[in-house]
């Protein structure tokens, strides 16, 4: 997580240094500014510039943003720069003395909730939450989202689900994964009619009349490629092998490979373009793998990289696992395998 705190006196640059060394402490990253002169006391730089031009900047690079002093200049700084839930970060305000901590913006979505309730225990404030779900201690589809590495597929259904509940109605729950822990009250396996959520890789499949889909994010890619590939048919492959599995682009976490293809251009281009992190092993590293059923072995593959497969051995390494979720397609120059990191369901 990246933190960003501003202070405007000096009893908010001392929450600042304490606040900030906490979360450093938990290898988190923190960006602390000042405005004022008792910054250099607290060992915290003063702001330069604007504050407007700081808050743009941090809406943009960090995760959550802490503002100690008056709401009102929280709410003027962070207004022209609000979007979206799906995308905008958590903002906070704490006063001065530490009495308060308030959730300001993207409470659930944006994890400012959780992030009120332990800035408040650090620093032994009240949280003050203002969410309806969380406020009536009711179950909330986009924290769950959030705190469970889901992928929503419908804002406008996700607040749809949130009134439902609130007016009590049971929202009908559908699940391809292992469910553990106490299923919330408001949500029922046996109601199959009117609005429900599906957790799945899949976001083609419709359980319910009116679907809302959560879709884990734990599908990696396995790719391998001939020298100089183009991003384009890296992209069409796994789209088509994507499309054959009927498994969501947003259901992919990560792209694996050999070390071998670190620097190539076509693979990086399609990490890139889909935003996903690209993570390589060494051929001993993959020789060691192991696979339920075996591997789709090529002698021409093994002397060039000096193991007999790269995209299903690079797949399992990097989801954990043993078994294929669509083992070696190829084509083109292309080779894409899938495995699915291990995924449960969980309430607790």
């Amino acid at each position: 997580m990246k933190l960003a705190i501003i202070a405007f006196t000096r009893a908010g640059c001392m929450f600042t240094k304490r606040i900030r060394d906490a979360y450093e402490q938990k290898g988190n990253t923190c960006v602390c500014l000042c405005k004022g002169r008792d910054a250099a006391e607290w060992g915290i730089p003063m702001l330069e510039g604007s504050l407007k031009e700081w808050t743009g900047n941090m809406f943009r690079e960090c995760d959550s943003l802490l503002f100690i002093g008056a709401a009102g200049i929280a709410v003027r700084a962070i207004a022209p720069f609000v979007a979206s839930k799906a995308s905008d970060p958590a903002v906070l305000v704490m006063d001065e003395q530490g009495h308060f901590v308030i959730s300001l913006l993207s409470g659930h979505l944006g994890g400012a909730n959780a992030l009120t309730r332990e800035i408040a225990a650090l620093v032994g404030a009240v949280p003050v939450i203002t969410t309806a779900t969380d406020a009536g201690g009711r179950f909330s589809v986009d924290d769950f989202a959030r705190r469970e590495n889901l992928h929503l597929d419908s804002l406008s259904l996700a607040k749809e689900v949130a009134a439902d509940i609130l007016e009590q109605r049971t929202i009908g729950l559908y699940s391809d994964f292992e469910v553990v822990g106490q299923i919330p009250p408001e949500l029922s396996i046996q109601k199959k009619d009117g609005l429900g959520i599906s957790i799945s890789v899949d976001e083609t499949y419709d359980p319910f009349p009116r679907t809302l889909h959560l879709v884990p994010r734990i599908a990696v890619l396995g790719i391998g490629c001939k020298r100089g590939t183009p991003v384009e048919r890296i992209e069409a492959l796994v789209e088509q092998v994507l499309l054959q599995n009927q498994l969501s682009k947003q259901a992919i976490a990560r792209v694996a490979s050999i070390d071998l293809k670190k620097e190539e251009p076509g693979l990086l281009a399609f990490c890139a373009a889909w935003k996903l992190p690209f993570q390589t092993y060494t051929a001993r590293e993959l020789e060691a793998v192991e696979c339920e059923g075996g591997f789709s072995e090529s002698a021409f593959v093994r002397q060039i990289t000096g193991v007999g497969n790269v995209c299903e051995r690079s797949a399992l390494l990097a989801a954990g696992r043993k078994k294929l979720f669509q083992p070696k397609t190829a084509g083109d120059g292309v080779t894409v395998a899938i495995a699915l990191e291990e995924y449960t369901v969980n309430f607790g």
